[in-house]
């Protein structure tokens, strides 16, 4: 259950940075109705995790070289650590920005198709989902299951319904009024996402610390 847990918050850290997902959630559902914007997020569940999926499946090859280990752990740390003050960052900058004013209606929407391959496709072309993977994603994958392949599926799972219920929560929530929160709904993310990148950077530090420098 712990490595479903595990699945669950990494995905919520990815979700959590505003980038282009998140911002297309959020207009959809603004314009169109919540049940569009919950399509755009499915597809970019779909989006990450063939990410994950590849990650999980590189990571447990790679692990067999101990260099490769120093360096997750060193690199992966890192960039965490400096992804928890660009978010903290943004939320500050948030706060100095004046709201911004909803959104005109939209046309009526189009194909549920059309809304999941949207989704899925910013997700795949998002330089936020990039980074995340390239630099922490197989380092915290890693991490979470142990390079046992047994453990993958279970992490995948929580992985996708992590960005599920981000995805719903987030459609609703724009959906009933998001657009009146302008700058107040960012700020928060953005306060969510830093503790959620410094939660996970003291977590890889320390296991790397007792498993790597220790030993």
């Amino acid at each position: 259950m712990d490595i479903f847990v595990t699945g669950f918050l990494l995905s919520l850290s990815l979700c959590l940075d505003i980038g282009i997902v998140n911002v297309a959630i959020i207009d959809s559902a603004i314009k169109r109705g919540a049940r569009a914007g919950i399509l755009v997020g499915l597809g970019s569940c779909f989006g990450d995790l063939l990410y994950a999926a590849l990650s999980a499946a590189g990571v447990a090859w790679l692990l067999r070289y101990g260099w490769v280990q120093w360096a997750i752990w060193l690199g992966g740390t890192t960039m965490l650590l400096w992804l928890a003050a660009r978010m903290t960052r943004e939320a500050w900058l948030d706060a100095s920005r004046p709201e911004t004013a909803p959104p005109p209606l939209d046309t009526p929407p189009p194909s549920d198709w059309l809304l999941l391959r949207r989704g899925a496709m910013l997700a795949l072309a998002s330089p936020s989902s990039l980074l995340w993977f390239a630099a922490v994603g197989a380092g915290l994958i890693a991490e979470a299951t142990a390079g046992q392949a047994a453990r993958v599926p279970l992490f995948l799972t929580g992985f996708f319904v992590g960005g599920f219920v981000w995805s719903v929560s987030i459609a609703l929530l724009a959906a009933r009024g998001g657009s009146l929160l302008g700058n107040r709904l960012r700020r928060w993310c953005h306060i969510a996402s830093a503790l959620l990148f410094l939660y996970f950077a003291v977590k890889v530090g320390w296991n790397g610390y007792v498993t790597l420098w220790r030993s």
